[in-house]
This record gives structure tokens, C-alpha cells and sequence, in this order.
């Protein structure tokens, strides 16, 4: 039992000194990938055909307002409560809209940045396998990065293809 617990002693630290740490700043290297270039004009072009609609629906409506507040005063009532009820009716489907807008901008952008994070999580663990990693750690998470941890930026970005 005594040659047991003195063979562990001395096993340990050689199985820990065995392992490789690693660590990337994936929000850095992400920054750098060059195809973020294409998803930023594809979403640039995508928000602003939102925003040109909802301007001309904007218009629409400020147009609309104010034909009824220079018309108001000859209006009967049964007019004028249709009115105001068209004016509420153009304010949802604007507000309607807005929201939906939103939420497919978001949804592509899910959409085209996931083959990025895709291709980046690929080329990390392409490196780890090659470099023979026991771990590799994303340093925007990291408290503190041993002296001994490597670096594998340089390794992530030539396997992207990035200079």
C-alpha cells in the first residue's frame, strides 16, 4: 500500500505536466475573420430595405394625419371616427411591422453568422487535435492565463486562412 501511495506521488505531477493548455480570444479572432465583411453589407442592405419601408409607411401615415387634422373640422362624425380609426389601424400595422422587422434581422443575422462561429469552433479544435491540447480556453473568459498556456491565435488564424 506504501509503494501505491509513493508511485501516485510521484505519477501526478508527470501526468499533469503532460497536459497542453491553450487559449484564443474568440471574439478578437471573429473580428478578424474576413467573411464578417459580406455578413455586415448583407445586413446593412437588409436593415436599411427595413428602414426604407417603414419610412415610406411613416410617411404614409404623417401624410394622413395631417390631411385629417386640416379636414377635421368639416368632417361628420361617422367620417371622422372612420378616420381615426384608419389613423389607429396605420399606427398597428407600422408598429406591427417595426416588430417584425426586428425580429428577421435578428433571425439573419443568427443565420449568416452561424457558418462563421461554424468554420472559427472547426479550425480551434483542427489546432487542438494537431497540437495535441488537453484544453483550449477562450481568454475573453479567463481570469488569469498560466505563463505555460499557449497562445494558439496565430495557429487559428493561418488555419483560416487570416493574416
Amino acid at each position: 500500500m506504501k509503494k501505491l501511495i509513493v508511485m501516485l506521488a510521484l505519477a501526478l505531477p508527470m501526468l499533469a505536466s503532460a497536459q497542453k493548455y491553450g487559449h484564443i480570444n474568440t471574439q478578437e479572432l471573429f473580428a478578424q475573420m474576413p467573411e464578417l465583411t459580406q455578413v455586415k453589407a448583407q445586413m446593412d442592405t437588409l436593415q436599411s430595405m427595413y428602414e426604407n419601408q417603414l419610412a415610406a409607411m411613416q410617411e404614409e401615415f404623417n401624410k394622413k394625419v395631417q390631411d385629417f387634422q386640416q379636414g377635421q373640422a368639416t368632417m361628420t362624425d361617422g367620417v371622422r371616427e372612420f378616420r381615426q380609426q384608419e389613423l389607429a389601424e396605420l399606427e398597428q400595422r407600422i408598429q406591427t411591422f417595426y416588430q417584425t422587422a426586428q425580429q428577421d434581422i435578428q433571425r439573419k443575422q443568427q443565420e449568416y453568422l452561424a457558418p462563421l462561429h461554424e468554420k472559427m469552433s472547426k479550425a480551434i479544435q483542427a489546432v487542438g487535435e494537431e497540437k495535441g491540447f488537453t484544453y483550449i480556453f477562450d481568454t475573453a473568459a479567463m481570469l488569469y492565463i498560466a505563463p505555460d498556456a499557449t497562445d494558439i491565435m496565430g495557429d487559428v488564424k493561418a488555419k483560416l486562412g487570416i493574416k
